[in-house]
């Protein structure tokens, strides 16, 4: 599985969620519609449209620093049309501080039709290390 811009975070994979490029404080993605990824009306899921903007938002924040690692603090999201077919969103760094990045995304359809936007804020955050071998810890 490919790696999103330097981090592996399984659920996106799961999600089927791609990444397209990245550069500095801007990043794109997108997912591929499939039959799971719809709703009731045959219209994307708006879990998976979110999850499309979390990942937009977040891969954003991150690009713009060190690479650390960040965690969503707030997101705000507006549903603006039905997602249907590939949905490509795009996250962009509007300011970054010590520890807290404000950002946006948009995602939009294969036609070019703003499907959601979303504002969001992310705390940057080491990463911790995991322990190499536990065996030796006491219960």
């Amino acid at each position: 599985m490919p790696d999103i811009f330097g981090a592996d975070i399984p659920f996106v994979h799961f999600c089927g969620i791609e990444p397209v490029s990245s550069e500095p404080g801007r990043t794109r993605l997108r997912v591929k519609l499939e039959p799971h990824h719809m709703n009731q009306l045959g219209i994307a899921h708006g879990g998976i449209t979110m999850t499309l903007l979390d990942v937009a938002l977040g891969t954003a924040a991150r690009s713009g620093s060190d690479k650390s690692a960040v965690m969503t603090l707030d997101m705000q999201t507006q549903f603006i049309a039905p997602g249907r077919g590939t949905l490509a969103a795009e996250g962009r760094i509007v300011k970054a501080g010590r520890s807290l990045v404000f950002v946006e995304a948009d995602v939009h359809d294969e036609a070019g039709t703003l499907v959601a936007k979303a504002s969001a804020i992310f705390k940057s955050t080491r990463q911790r290390e995991r322990a190499e071998n536990t065996s030796h810890v006491e219960a």
